[in-house]
């Protein structure tokens, strides 16, 4: 008695695979994740763009009292800053900001970074402010040098 199993008899074992159904709940899975997820990485890369501002206006304030030491006077000039290689404007590696030293002098001076993209961020930190006395500021919301915004 010669009893061999046929092709058709194993197979229906080995080819499962997943259902529609399975499909779909993973799909609809992932959709919650990325839902409760995306704002919160919307927030991260906020912050994110508002802290390459203040290091950059922090940076300048380090660098125009260096720059004071030697010259007696302040400057406009970004690049003796350390600031890219247009002496006017620096914009912030994510291009979020522009920061420009609005004026100069032997007495004083005062930086500001201006937000240039839109979206929900447009509303919180449109400008930041720095000047020679250590004075911060920002508009319209006037916490934006906080750690936690």
């Amino acid at each position: 008695m010669n009893t061999t199993l046929t092709l058709p008899q194993v197979m229906p074992r080995l080819q499962r695979g997943i259902t529609l159904i399975e499909l779909m709940i993973v799909v609809v899975i992932v959709s919650i994740l990325a839902v409760v997820a995306y704002p919160g990485y919307q927030e991260f890369a906020a912050r994110a763009k508002r802290n390459e501002a203040r290091s950059a206006l922090l940076q300048i304030a380090t660098n125009q009292e260096r720059f004071y030491l030697d010259n007696r006077t302040f400057t406009t000039d970004l690049t003796t800053m350390g600031l890219g290689a247009n002496a006017a404007t620096y914009r912030t590696p994510s291009g979020a900001y522009d920061i420009v030293i609005n004026n100069a002098d032997a007495a004083s001076w005062d930086a500001t970074a201006t937000f240039l993209l839109g979206g929900s961020e447009a509303g919180k930190c449109l400008t930041f402010t720095i000047n020679g006395a250590g004075a911060r500021g920002s508009g319209p919301d006037g916490n934006c040098w906080e750690r936690s915004r």
